[in-house]
Parts: C-alpha cells; sequence; structure tokens
C-alpha cells in the first residue's frame, strides 16, 4: 500500500466503533453479508438490449454465493435464443461477482444480470423471507407442466382492429367475434401438451383435438358468434 507523503506525516487516530453492515433478509434469516458466501436467493429480473429490439428474463437461484439454477428466457431477437443456450451453460456453478463480470453474449441477458445482481446483494429476493430459501429447480414451476415460456403475442392496427396470435393458453386458432365485431373469445392449442402426445405415439389428429381448448363465449348461438382465423383473416 502506497500513501501519500501527505498522509505520511499524518498523526493516526483511533477508529470508532465498528458495527458491520446493515443486515438484510435472506431465506428467512437477517444477514450482514460481508462475503460472497453469505449471498443467498431466488429472484427474477428483466433486461434488454441496447436498439432495445429484445428482453431477457431471468431467473436465479443462488446458495451460499453460487449460482446453483438458473432459467433464461429470451423475446425479439432471433439470435437471443442461441445465446440463451450459451449463457445457460455459462451461469451455473459461478458466483454472481463472476457472473456480472462474464460476457453473457446478448447484451438483454447481461443487462438482466445486472438487475438481479442488484436484488441479490440488497436482500430484495423473491426468497428473503422464505425458510431456507426455494428448492433448486424452483424456476421451473413458472413454466408450467409443458415446460414452455408463457408467451402473449398480440398485433393490432387502426384500421384492422387487434388479433390474438399467442396466449398463455397457447398458440390461437380462432378469435370469437360478436355481431359487432369485437372479440369475445378464443381457441387455442397448447402445443406443450401436442408434443406431449404426439411423443407418447397418439396420432397426430387425435393430438391435436386433446390439446385444444377455448376460453370466453365461443359456443353461444351460431348467429350471434363468428370465428375468424386471425393470422388470414
Amino acid at each position: 500500500m502506497k500513501y501519500t507523503a501527505e498522509v505520511e506525516h499524518m498523526c493516526p487516530l483511533a477508529k470508532a466503533a465498528y458495527h458491520g453492515p446493515a443486515p438484510i433478509p435472506e431465506e428467512g434469516n437477517w444477514v450482514q453479508a460481508k462475503t460472497m458466501e453469505d449471498i443467498s436467493g431466488f429472484t427474477h429480473g428483466v433486461g434488454w438490449c441496447a436498439p432495445q429490439q429484445g428482453a431477457c428474463k431471468l431467473t436465479l437461484n443462488v446458495k451460499n454465493g453460487v449460482i446453483e439454477e438458473c432459467l433464461v428466457e429470451t423475446i425479439g431477437c432471433s439470435g437471443m435464443t442461441h445465446s440463451a443456450a450459451m449463457a445457460s451453460e455459462i451461469l451455473i456453478g459461478k458466483t454472481i461477482i463472476e457472473a456480472m463480470n462474464t460476457d453473457l453474449v446478448c447484451d438483454a441477458i447481461n443487462t438482466a444480470m445486472r438487475e438481479l445482481f442488484l436484488q441479490i446483494i440488497y436482500g430484495r429476493t423473491q426468497s428473503a423471507y422464505s425458510k431456507d430459501g426455494l428448492k433448486v429447480g424452483a424456476s421451473l414451476e413458472d413454466l408450467g407442466k409443458n415446460l414452455r415460456s408463457q408467451v402473449g403475442t398480440m398485433f393490432a392496427t387502426r384500421k384492422t382492429g387487434p388479433r390474438y396470435l399467442e396466449m398463455a393458453e397457447g398458440y390461437v386458432e380462432k378469435v370469437a367475434v360478436d355481431k359487432d365485431g369485437a372479440i369475445i373469445g378464443y381457441k387455442t392449442v397448447n402445443l406443450g401438451k401436442l408434443m406431449d402426445n404426439i411423443k407418447a405415439g397418439m396420432d397426430a389428429k387425435e393430438a391435436l383435438e386433446k390439446a385444444r381448448t377455448q376460453y370466453g363465449r365461443v359456443t353461444e348461438d351460431q348467429g350471434m358468434v363468428k370465428l375468424i382465423d386471425p393470422r388470414k383473416e
């Protein structure tokens, strides 16, 4: 350690009492975080790239400073899916300091990591008040049984109005409209269930039928309801 001449000639004074850092809530405990091993938590965050053409939702489960679990979900740019694949391999096993200073390939994923880092080190995690935190694998619950991201895709123009393309329930096949042209329901295909049925050996037509579901007023008197294909009509 090098000091300036001015500091070298100063007389030493006693340091006041040291009380340590303010405790933060971590997995049901109040922790005075001083080292990397003191940090634990499960949390989510969203990041975006510089041109803002895509975004990433990142979920991390940190135990004793080390990332034990990650879920990387991206939307927007086609290259982001490949970046997410690489990031999923990069993140696990790293400390949160390492992860913050590692190129996670995509700006959106890097930004999400920054946002999560701030949540985690300040004790603002989802598991802050959960005894022992969340088990590794908890992020899969966000995806549901078919392990697919919850995606909503809607398109609209002033001239033609809205088109529902994808809902949490799945791929939108038909949109139901009333006599005034207002949307009152939709029919969807759960793509996760569809693939599970096909993989189990079910005939494709039967698999498709069993994966179909609907929401809203789609079965009223057909004189009052019209079904349209939102991608063609």
